[in-house]
């Protein structure tokens, strides 16, 4: 490893060079110096080995970049946008006025406090700002620098400085404050962070606290997410690893006092149908006075898999009125959002309405809407009913070597490899189709398979029928579940 930092540093220049093919070694005080000159000419990228949780490689980190990191007026342009024309910044005081948001964090006390780099130009304490990003005006209060942990206040920042200013109204992470050039710094690519959860408040009645925790923290970490799913009412948070969840855990019972517990999300499971049947709905309600009358008849079709529903008016004669027809669809739309198996919303699915009876004065149309949903019910069982699971694309970029545990991993997923290309030198790009049932821990198994060097993404690509042995269990936690929520 020295012999590399050496070769490294005799790079520098030609006096190094000479020195070490004549003597075969530099100083110590060589080797920085000539490794400051390579990085700071953009010929070398330092890696550093650390664990920030642990508060490892801290002091080294800071040491390198203080003795080895080029200042702003000692590196090339910065590429920016000005509108979709591209324009060169350079760190020039006097040029216009480009400020980047890389950071936003919450103090309890002073709110929103939003760290700036500024790339260009001039930011003055007091002054007023454009977001270019957000496309809002913003006015910049009191700027202020970071000395060791103590906060000085300072009249104005010039290109090169990072200051943090408070209560900004509209400006997080990634965003550009500009003066009237109306100039953007390009945020970077982050990546998109691929472990779920469900997170609830261990204490009930603190969902809120939770919610507003989460969003806090969303403005400050653009790899953090936070979403309720509208179909199973669950909050669901997504990172990049256990640790980076851990943290965020940790911070709200730090900062918000909601202790939260983890579990794996629950799937948005649907449900169809294998075979035509037909169904029959009656409701029939008389209690002295005017009564409650609607009677259909519906056949149940399969359609392809992802085609959703259809639903079909084939009435003639007058059977069912024409003002009961949307009634009855009504209530079979209604029947169709808890299938028989498991409870799931059932899709793929025609409902062809076809005959019926109805009262010239007892037909309502909450009649024909419970007539509809009766039919449903009555057909259904009928129909050989299964249950489909989502499955997701994955792509998986690995170093060469583990290729055939990575495919035989997902082989035993229930997953199908698509194929695999070159992503570059000794890395390889697997893709493949696995069911998101077999997903849940798979940054964690990558991750222990490869050394952390793997990385994959996924996104939904359709449904499947479920196989028989894993479908008996998912219906037996769907009663399970829907028996405590009863109790």
């Amino acid at each position: 490893m020295r012999e590399k930092l050496v070769e490294a540093a005799a790079e520098a220049n030609d006096d190094l060079t000479m020195k070490y093919l004549e003597e075969g070694e530099l100083t110590d005080e060589e080797i920085v110096t000539g490794l400051s000159d390579v990085i700071r000419a953009g010929r070398a990228f330092p890696v550093l080995v650390s664990a920030a949780f642990k508060n490892y490689g801290t002091v080294a980190l800071l040491d390198l970049i203080t003795a080895a990191v080029p200042a702003p007026n000692q590196t090339g342009p910065v590429h920016a946008l000005r509108g979709e024309a591209e324009v060169e910044l350079t760190a020039n005081p006097a040029g216009p006025l480009v400020a980047y948001a890389f950071k936003t964090t919450a103090d309890p006390f002073a709110g929103r406090i939003t760290f700036l780099r500024v790339y260009s130009g001039t930011l003055a304490s007091g002054s007023e700002a454009f977001n270019v990003t957000k496309d809002a005006r913003e006015r910049v209060g009191n700027l202020f620098v970071f000395v060791g942990k103590q906060q000085e206040a300072i009249e104005s920042a010039k290109a090169g400085d990072i200051v943090l200013v408070a209560k900004l109204h509209d400006t997080t992470t990634a965003d550009t404050l500009s003066g009237a050039d109306h100039i953007a710094v390009a945020p970077p690519a982050y990546p998109v962070p691929m472990l779920n959860f469900s997170i609830a408040p261990v204490n009930k009645g603190e969902e809120d606290k939770l919610a507003q925790g989460m969003h806090r923290f969303m403005e400050e970490d653009p790899t953090l997410r936070f979403e309720q799913d509208p179909e199973t009412h669950e909050a669901i948070v997504a990172g990049m690893g256990e640790l980076h969840l851990e943290v965020v855990r940790d911070r709200l019972k730090r900062k918000f006092n909601v202790e939260t517990a983890l579990g794996n999300p629950t799937l948005a499971y649907r449900e169809t149908i294998r075979v035509p049947a037909d169904g029959h709905g009656r409701h029939k309600k008389q209690t002295g006075g005017a009564g409650q009358f609607g009677d259909v008849k519906i056949k149940v079709e399969p359609l392809e898999r992802g085609t959703g529903f259809e639903f079909v008016d084939a009435v003639v004669g007058g059977v069912v009125p024409r003002q009961f027809i949307p009634s009855t669809e009504k209530g079979v739309r209604d029947a169709l959002k808890r299938g028989p198996l498991a409870g799931y919303p059932i899709v793929d699915m025609r409902v062809t309405l076809y005959d019926g009876q109805y009262h010239p004065v007892d037909s309502k149309d909450v009649a024909f809407q419970s007539a509809g949903r009766l039919a449903i019910q009555d057909a259904m069982p009928k129909a050989q009913p299964v249950l489909l699971e989502p499955y997701v694309n994955v792509e998986i970029t690995i170093p060469d070597e583990y290729i055939g545990d990575i495919i035989g991993g997902l082989s035993s997923k229930r997953g199908r490899v698509q194929g695999s290309e070159p992503a570059g030198p000794g890395t390889t790009i697997v893709r493949a189709q696995v069911p998101q049932a077999e997903m849940f821990q798979y940054s964690n198994e990558l991750r222990a398979l490869t050394q952390g060097r793997g990385s994959f993404t996924m996104s939904l690509s359709h449904y499947e029928e479920v196989p028989p042995h894993v479908a008996e269990d998912v219906i037996a936690e769907a009663k399970k579940r829907r028996e405590e929520e009863q109790r």
